[in-house]
């Protein structure tokens, strides 16, 4: 991976993303410095190695909207500068995929060897009431990626896919050989139909992608749209939380850092490209569940976050909970389970996430108490 485009690279998991390949790619820290990671694998030695003989080119692109407060997307951009390592040369692109003329500019300058897409609109509840932002976005910037990927062709396409995509699946926990042609959304819909078009540009012009389903993720600087970041919110302003479905509702949580990891494996080893017996490519392509494999109930989740909330001192400890709570019914395109069945991912990538509810809680709160209250 010499050349390497990040869409949505000022988003939750795009600007971890990048975190991570500094770390792997290249020195970590002012120029000279020893590369960290190197010193604990083997495998990232050899990918420092790479680094140190062929210069690494990292272009991260993100259109800075406003669907969430856009200082947290500065917030995350100003971490990535600070960590820019020596021996990769990073560039930041503000622009919008859904701009053909920008996307393929790119691809022209950079001739990227893998890409990942993980720009896009997301969020159920929104996608009911500005569903052009979904078009525009979701289908359209992800056609643009696509052809841009067929005219410069690229060794590894991943992208962004959605957990919700199962729709309101009964069968747990959901696997990618599952149907999934019933969405309760259109968010699910545009990402569904992320997967058809990436299959079809594989069959058509042998681009290697794989499409990753994540499944709720969360963790520090994530998006405040989120369950936990909007209740931590709420209980820090004194307003009442609404738990859906009656606290009913399970969700598989997935840290950020798993979600990271696997992109990262995913990243390194594209679907082979072979020929069928007619002669015609095989489609190079294949779809992975990334999640915690652990579905919590939001009750639990949400008494966990609230301990958490305590012991890194965002809620004072005599906090009445109870008075903040409120059951409420199912809302509009959700659905009442969440659980992934990764074991595709563990046997083609050595790897399934390990960070607890727990342990990701006290992360995620530790660093909201500094961002929000130490200012």
């Amino acid at each position: 991976m010499k050349r390497i485009l990040v869409t949505g690279s000022a988003g939750f998991i795009g600007s971890n993303l990048v975190l991570r390949l500094f770390k792997e790619l290249g020195a970590v820290g002012p120029a000279g410095a020893a590369n960290e990671a190197g010193a604990t694998s083997a495998a990232t030695g050899a990918a420092t190695g790479a680094a140190a003989a062929a210069p690494v080119t990292i272009v991260g692109l993100d259109n800075m909207n406003a669907y969430y407060d856009p200082a947290l997307k500065e917030y995350r951009l100003q971490e990535i500068e600070k960590a820019r390592p020596a021996g990769i040369d990073y560039t930041f692109v503000k622009g919008n995929i859904a701009d053909k003329a920008l996307v393929d500019s790119l691809f022209e300058q950079y001739r990227f060897d893998v890409v990942v897409n993980l720009a896009a609109q997301a969020g159920v509840r929104y996608s009911i009431e500005n569903p052009g932002a979904y078009m525009e976005s979701n289908i359209m910037g992800f056609y643009n990626i696509l052809e841009a990927c067929r005219h410069y062709p690229v060794e590894h396409l991943v992208y962004a896919s959605s957990s919700s995509v199962y729709g309101g699946n009964k069968k747990v926990p959901f696997s990618v050989d599952d149907r999934v042609d019933n969405p309760v959304s259109l968010y699910a819909a545009t990402k569904k139909s992320n997967e058809l078009m990436a299959h079809c540009y594989s069959k058509l012009y042998d681009i290697p992608s794989t499409g990753l389903r994540f499944f709720t993720v969360y963790g520090p600087a994530g998006r405040p749209d989120m369950a936990y970041f909007g209740f931590t919110n709420k209980l820090r302003q004194g307003k009442t939380i609404q738990i859906f479905n009656y606290g009913n509702c399970r969700r598989d949580f997935t840290y950020v850092d798993d979600i990271v990891e696997g992109v990262y494996r995913v990243m390194r080893k594209a679907p082979a490209r072979k020929k069928g017996e007619d002669g015609l490519p095989v489609p190079p392509y294949a779809v992975y569940n990334i999640g915690g494999g652990q579905p919590e109930n939001l009750l639990d989740f949400v008494t966990i976050l609230q301990e958490e909330l305590v012991r890194a001192g965002v809620l004072p400890a005599d906090y009445d909970f109870e008075a903040h709570k409120e059951l409420v019914p199912m809302q509009p395109g959700d659905v009442p389970t969440t659980y992934a069945d990764a074991t595709a991912l563990e046997r083609d990538f050595g790897f399934t996430p390990k960070i607890t509810l727990r342990e990701g809680l006290r992360k995620f709160a530790e660093w909201y108490k500094d961002y929000y209250t130490s200012k």
